[in-house]
């Protein structure tokens, strides 16, 4: 006792101290010690201490706040230790109600050093007395954030919360295995007690699906309480809300493994608040986009399937109107007859490119999109678009807006035959885009000059390249970011569908496609490559 008076009366300015939960009563009722500490805060000395505080302890604690600077409570300490300026003791394992009779001191700066560091890890995990006495006092479970590593710990843990849970629980599951291991150690079949015993708490449950899995979210929700979205996998992480008051979050290791013990890494458990709403925030936000994108979902399905209809609807009248328009047209001898009739077959052949490309675009986006190659002249189809432009050039101009055009064709590269293997029909509709798209930015008059070419690539494979070079108006500025994405059109006749289909559609080829200003500044140059066969 005598060396412990001597330590605490060569403190100047600070002394910090540990002591167990034992500690509190025996600086209280022992006066030497009592006495000595009233001294040295005479003085101006700083003391903090750190003790367990308990409900046996806690008037005596309530006592020690006053005898110290400040106070605070960390759970488990063993014995004690006490810092000043120039001296260390440690001390053995407090005896109720008895002064401390083995000490162990040292002045040496090293051990002084290392009995600091010891004291202010304590201090930072500590948490003030006051707070520790009204947690008691009042009954309130104290927040906590603590590691489990043991799988069967982690189980017990889960069990016991959902078999406490009064009003909400919340659970994720990273993945599909995650929920088989966790119906294989009965958990699941204690949510299914839960739903048919508890009718107020409500269930909702996260999880990536198959079969089985399916089949058992469609029994569980039999119980009205009972929800479940599916979703893709999408963390490596399950978790667990009970209530908005507690969570359990648990990393994957290795999802192959059949058994907790060997799947999961390690795990948090949690009553703290801020902790529990984050990951209660996390699920309500998942849960609510899992909720929308389901909805986007139908109504993309639905929109999809009215476009189909009204595709369909606009090809199954279009086509006779061309057929017979033309079988009639064949038969007049009237200049100004036929003129008409042109017109009405012209217009009958923009609506067939029109349902064409959206009848495309849902195949493309439904991924029901099919290539059937065959071999063919590609001279040919393009010269067959050529000659269709011409005549409508020729005879339309008086009634059609879009036609009161002079305009050339320039043809290089056609010489000889360039046979490809690939889908003629879709092809033919990537060059009539094209074609399209090169007449719509021609103002009056102009030049289109196709080139086809046949070459060996990089990689020494054989393909084709198409250029299609106008002296339009060019690309818009506006445009070259999004070039040959949907809509995109500065066009009053076209709906921005040609050139995201012709991009698709060379995609498919295993080619590609691309679009650029003249150098010259005069008009624009679009071009696609693609393999020979």
């Amino acid at each position: 006792m005598e060396k412990i008076n001597a330590f605490i009366q060569s403190t100047h300015t600070k002394m910090d101290l540990t002591f167990d939960y034992q500690g509190p009563s025996i600086l209280i009722t022992t006066p030497s010690y009592r006495d000595s500490f009233k001294d040295i805060l005479k003085k101006g000395c700083k003391i903090r201490g750190i003790t367990e505080i308990t409900p046996e302890n806690i008037a005596f604690c309530k006592e020690m706040i006053n005898m110290v600077t400040e106070l605070r409570h960390l759970d488990g300490l063993k014995g004690g230790l006490a810092i000043n300026e120039t001296e260390y003791m440690a001390t053995n394992l407090i005896q109720k109600m008895q002064p401390l009779t083995e000490v162990y001191w040292s002045n040496a700066v090293n051990v002084i050093e290392q009995g600091q560091y010891v004291f202010d890890t304590f201090w930072r995990n500590a948490i003030p007395a006051g707070k520790k006495i009204k947690e008691i006092e009042e009954g309130i479970i104290p927040e906590v954030i603590e590691s489990i590593n043991d799988s069967m710990e982690l189980q017990i843990k889960v069990v016991e919360l959902l078999r406490i849970a009064r009003e909400e629980i919340l659970i994720i599951f990273s993945t599909s295995n995650a929920f088989h291991r966790q119906e294989g150690t009965g958990s699941i079949q204690t949510l299914k007690e839960i739903g048919e015993t508890r009718p107020g708490v409500k269930i909702k449950v996260l999880t990536p699906k198959d079969e089985k899995i399916e089949e058992t979210c469609r029994e569980l929700a039999r119980s009205p309480n009972f929800h479940f979205r599916f979703m893709d996998p999408i963390s490596q992480v399950s978790i667990l809300v009970i209530d908005k008051s507690f969570s359990i979050v648990a990393e994957l290791r290795d999802d192959a493994k059949h058994t907790i013990a060997e799947a999961i890494g390690l795990a948090t458990y949690s009553n703290s608040v801020p902790t529990v709403l984050t990951y209660t925030t996390i699920f309500d936000v998942m849960w609510e986009q899992i909720e929308l994108y389901e909805q986007l979902k139908i109504h993309d399905r639905m929109q999809k399937e009215f476009i189909n209809a009204v595709a369909h609807d606009l090809r199954t009248p279009i086509t006779p109107i061309i057929g017979l328009t033309t079988l009639v047209k064949d038969k007049l001898k009237d200049e100004e007859q036929i003129r008409l009739l042109d017109v009405v077959i012209d217009n009958g052949k923009k609506l067939h490119s029109l349902s064409e490309n959206i009848l495309t675009l849902i195949k493309i986006e439904g991924n029901l999109f099919n290539i059937s190659k065959e071999t063919f002249d590609l001279n040919l189809v393009i010269l067959d678009i050529i000659k269709d432009y011409v005549i409508r050039l020729e005879k339309l101009p008086k009634f059609n807006s879009h036609f009161k055009k002079k305009i050339g064709f320039q043809l290089h590269g056609f010489d000889n035959k360039n046979m490809i293997n690939a889908d003629r029909h879709l092809i033919s509709q990537v060059v009539f885009n094209m074609m399209d798209n090169a007449i719509n930015f021609i103002l009056n008059e102009g030049l289109i000059s196709i080139f086809v070419e046949r070459k060996t690539d990089e990689e020494d494979k054989d393909i084709v390249i198409v250029l299609v070079k106008d002296n339009g108006e060019g690309i818009h500025p506006d445009l070259n970011s999004r070039l040959f994405t949907k809509f995109a059109s500065k066009s009053s006749h076209g709906t921005g569908l040609g050139l995201y289909i012709s991009k698709e559609i060379i995609k498919r080829h295993n080619g590609t496609i691309w679009g650029e200003n003249n150098q010259d500044g005069k008009g624009a140059t679009f071009a696609f490559k693609i393999p020979v066969t």
